[in-house]
């Protein structure tokens, strides 16, 4: 019996952990992957906006020569801040359901690698899941052929290939930046007037001076309405048509976190954006006991919280459970 079952083990699932380790509770995190899973997920060469120390965890420092730090860097932090605490993880399991006894003890059902189901008991269960394994599908003709991705890793695959960008955050302009200094012909289609004003500041001018160029072709007020084997359909919002040749399609239009433990868990889910409802200050949802961290607290809009923010969840929950000064 543990006291503290923590789901999902990326930046604000392994602080919840340290943070009621500190705190003379038990923990055990559950992760379906591997630690930091979002994080490897990022692009290969990928710089973070956020300074190091916006990213740390544990009251470990997070040295880097860099002013931004970037993907390989953070996988290592992470990776030793875990073996530092010596953090009780099981990787590669994932949690499928959550049970509450009336005694207000939790059951936590999961299944290995190996298709076997296991059973773990606990006192307490934060969910700290996050949203990369979940994309936003853009439900067009087209979207699930081979040559579409929602996942950009790097750039070399598309060298001297017709690619086509849907998106106009920092994630598609970042993607369409790389893909120029590898010789692709790059494509973007973005809905909005404007990109994204998010943009990273340093990244920004850089971009504009691609488009002026003519480097990247910049469609806005603009959207994607079908994608073929050898081009993609482009339909602006007065309605006016074309096709543009194309070889593979980035759909870089975001993720959202996956509800259904929370839902399963009779946990209450607020309005059109399924946000849980929990209470800001201990992050305790309406299941006594069961606890939000992380990006699963923002509900379907996955921008509302960010490793900044979501790696303090873990010290409301835990001060919650058992105050630091009891």
């Amino acid at each position: 019996m543990q006291d503290v079952i923590i789901i999902g083990a990326g930046p604000c699932g392994l602080s919840a952990a340290i943070e009621c380790n500190r705190r003379g509770l038990s923990t055990h995190i559950i992760e379906k992957h591997h630690i930091v899973r979002s994080i490897y997920l990022y692009p290969t060469y990928m710089q973070f906006f956020s300074t190091a120390e916006l990213l740390e965890i544990g009251d470990i420092p997070f040295a880097t020569p860099n002013d931004k730090p970037f993907r390989h860097e953070a996988l290592s932090y992470y990776r030793k801040v875990a073996s530092h605490y010596q953090l009780n993880i099981t990787s590669y399991e994932e949690a499928f359901s959550i049970e509450r006894h009336d005694n207000g003890l939790f059951t936590v059902h999961t299944r290995d690698r190996s298709g076997q189901e296991l059973c773990h008991e606990a006192r307490q269960v934060v969910i700290a899941t996050g949203y990369f394994d979940h994309p936003n599908y853009i439900g067009i003709p087209g979207e699930d052929l081979p040559k579409v991705t929602h996942y950009f890793r790097e750039a070399h695959p598309y060298t001297g290939t017709k690619v086509t960008v849907i998106g106009g955050s920092n994630s598609a302009v970042d993607a369409a930046m790389e893909l120029i200094r590898v010789g692709a012909e790059v494509t973007m289609v973005y809905r909005g007037e404007t990109i994204s004003d998010n943009i990273k500041p340093w990244v920004r001018p850089i971009f504009e001076g691609l488009i002026q160029k003519g480097n990247i072709h910049l469609h806005l007020n603009a959207k994607v309405t079908e994608i073929r084997m050898d081009s993609v359909v482009v339909t602006t919002n007065d309605g006016q048509e074309s096709i543009i040749d194309n070889d593979f399609v980035l759909a870089l239009t975001g993720f959202h976190p996956d509800r259904q433990l929370l839902a399963s868990s009779g946990v209450l889910l607020d309005g059109d954006m399924e946000k849980p409802i929990f209470n800001p200050e201990t992050m305790e949802s309406s299941v006594p006991g069961l606890y939000v961290a992380g990006v699963i607290a923002s509900g379907s809009n996955a921008n509302e919280v960010f490793i900044e923010s979501g790696r303090w969840h873990g010290r409301l929950i835990a001060e919650h459970i058992r105050p630091l000064s009891s």
